[in-house]
């Protein structure tokens, strides 16, 4: 019996998701939620640039909660409405529908996530006998897949690196790109991602869920950021960058334990791959720091039809130089994890677990 979804927004995310549970033999797409008005009354097929599929977009959030579906892929933007997209997931949970989330990043390890969040997904959980799991690119299965399973190799770690690197050239998405990471405006003081906090509250999480993981206690998390300008006037997919403002930024969250840099996420973006040389480069020859014993990199890279590049590295390199079979005092030494897949969450029992 396929799995019945319901696909809520249809963004950068959503529109590749309409057309993935489609063609997806186990799933079957059940209804789909859209915004704006524009969008509303269209077949989900047609509207993500496929072929008609019999189901309709529409506006109207309770008559999908009342349909007879599994699960919600939930894909809502979430950038100045994280309180919003809690209670949706909260009412879809209790309602009786798993949730399956990529919108809010920070509910990858709701522990983290903020005072009382944990508490409301588990309440919903149990009212609804639903399931929740939240997963991405960074964060996601850069941190919660490749960084917490290399670790499983090592026999002592001093500190991991995860690090993004990405060219945006090709994302067409001039909200985000201008008025949520700053591209185009002439101060960091523009730029709502950079802002004081910001970066923490998205990958703060990430930090925790790693340091869980590994069995490592976080005392602080420290942010880092610098910029680079437009030397003259350039266009990228979302629109133009104007001389002077900023066209590439690196950023660092940094966790702390015991006055040392355990735990650092660091993002690379540019919007041409000439810039800003000095900073690491895209795809495998991006240099590997950290350390850890064995050495230890883990590296994914892949592209979009636009020539571009994306990698994400969790670097656990340079082996420690004490050749001691004993961890030192600083040192921590990882245990196995694993992730359930996206498709067993319409199969498993209610939520469970304050780790989660």
């Amino acid at each position: 019996m396929s799995i019945r979804v319901i696909q809520w927004a249809t963004g950068t995310v959503g529109i590749h998701a309409v057309p993935a549970i489609v063609a997806h033999p186990k799933l079957e797409l059940a209804g789909l939620w859209v915004h704006s008005d524009s969008k509303a009354g269209q077949d989900a097929g047609t509207l993500t640039g496929g072929e008609p599929v019999g189901i309709t977009a529409t506006q109207d959030g309770d008559a999908l909660l009342a349909l007879d579906a599994d699960c919600i892929c939930y894909t809502a933007s979430s950038d100045i409405r994280p309180d919003g997209v809690i209670d949706d997931i909260c009412r879809f949970l209790a309602s009786g529908k798993n949730v399956v989330n990529t919108s809010f990043v920070p509910l990858l390890f709701p522990a983290a996530a903020g005072e009382g969040v944990l508490d409301r997904l588990e309440a919903a959980c149990r009212e609804g006998g639903t399931s929740f799991y939240t997963s991405g690119i960074d964060p996601g299965f850069g941190n919660a897949g490749l960084a917490i399973h290399a670790l499983a190799l090592c026999k002592e770690v001093r500190q991991v690196r995860m690090m993004e690197i990405i060219n945006y050239d090709t994302w067409d998405n001039p909200f985000t790109m201008f008025e949520i990471m700053g591209f185009g405006k002439k101060t960091v003081a523009e730029s709502l991602l950079l802002s004081p906090g910001s970066t923490t509250l998205a990958w703060g999480p990430v930090l925790h869920l790693v340091a869980a993981a590994i069995g490592l206690e976080l005392d602080e998390i420290v942010e880092r950021h610098e910029i680079i300008t437009a030397p003259e006037d350039f266009d990228i997919a979302s629109g133009t960058i104007p001389a002077g403002t900023i066209s590439g930024m690196r950023f660092e969250i940094v966790g702390v334990s015991d006055g040392e840099e355990r735990l650092v996420i660091e993002h690379v973006t540019r919007l041409r791959d000439e810039d800003a040389p000095e900073w690491p480069p895209s795809g495998p020859r991006g240099p590997a720091t950290g350390s850890s014993s064995p050495a230890n990199r883990t590296s994914s890279s892949s592209s979009a039809s636009r020539p571009t590049s994306a990698t994400t590295t969790t670097p656990v390199a340079s082996p420690p130089p004490s050749t001691s079979s004993t961890p030192s005092p600083t040192s921590w030494r990882p245990a196995p994890a694993s992730r359930p897949s996206s498709t067993s969450r319409c199969t498993a029992p209610p939520f469970e677990g304050r780790a989660r």
